[in-house]
């Protein structure tokens, strides 16, 4: 609750304009703001925060708009040194089910048979393969994507949002990830034209 509560207090500072950053010192004891300082993160094995990760989907909607939809279920590991970024693995999973769409009842049938098949293929995968650092906040990540049991290369860019001490002993880092797929390429519908852009904002948490 006290976490929700500093996040709650950021958000709004943010909206009301012209209102100082809240540094470590103006938050709940032991909540501590996240930096851009790569060399703060600490050595070891992360997990997603599932209360602070979105998957989006934008989709040409037959070319008038971009139409976005949103994975509610995702989980993944990550093993990171800051002193040696480009050794690092990661691994997510991510429920197809749990897709959502503003249009009633879209969701559930692009769950079904005519497009993500999710009773068959519960979840879509990406394994990474390298780390590429190409600044202090950027890089790329290369991996194979699987979805709907056909398997891709795929390249995400990454930009780190945040990393720090975060709460509760277990520091953190957030990150904010993009990457294209050709949905042809997984057998979907050339009614979703001829790229998905996948985005990514999660917060890695590390174990005590």
């Amino acid at each position: 609750m006290i976490t929700r509560i500093a996040l709650l207090g950021l958000a709004l500072a943010a909206i009301s304009g012209g209102v100082a950053a809240q540094s470590s010192s103006e938050l709940p004891p032991g909540v501590f703001m996240g930096g851009k300082t790569l060399a703060d993160a600490r050595a070891g094995t992360y997990t997603i925060d599932p209360d602070h990760c979105s998957v989006l989907a934008r989709v040409s909607h037959i070319g008038y708009s971009w139409s976005v939809f949103r994975f509610n279920q995702a989980s993944g590991k990550l093993t990171f040194d800051p002193a040696a970024p480009e050794k690092s693995t990661l691994s997510v999973a991510v429920r197809t089910e749990s897709i959502t769409s503003n249009v009633k009842d879209f969701a559930y049938e692009l769950a079904g048979d005519n497009y993500l098949k999710a009773a068959k293929f519960p979840e879509a995968t990406f394994v990474s393969t390298a780390f590429h650092r190409t600044d202090d906040t950027h890089g790329k990540v290369d991996g194979q994507f699987t979805l709907m049991g056909v398997t891709k290369p795929v390249t995400f860019d990454v930009e780190l949002v945040g990393v720090g001490k975060g709460w509760a002993e277990k520091p953190r880092m957030g990150v904010h990830a993009v990457a294209s797929i050709k949905p042809q390429d997984f057998g979907l519908p050339a009614l979703f034209g001829p790229a998905i852009e996948i985005v990514v904002d999660a917060e890695f948490e590390r174990a005590p």
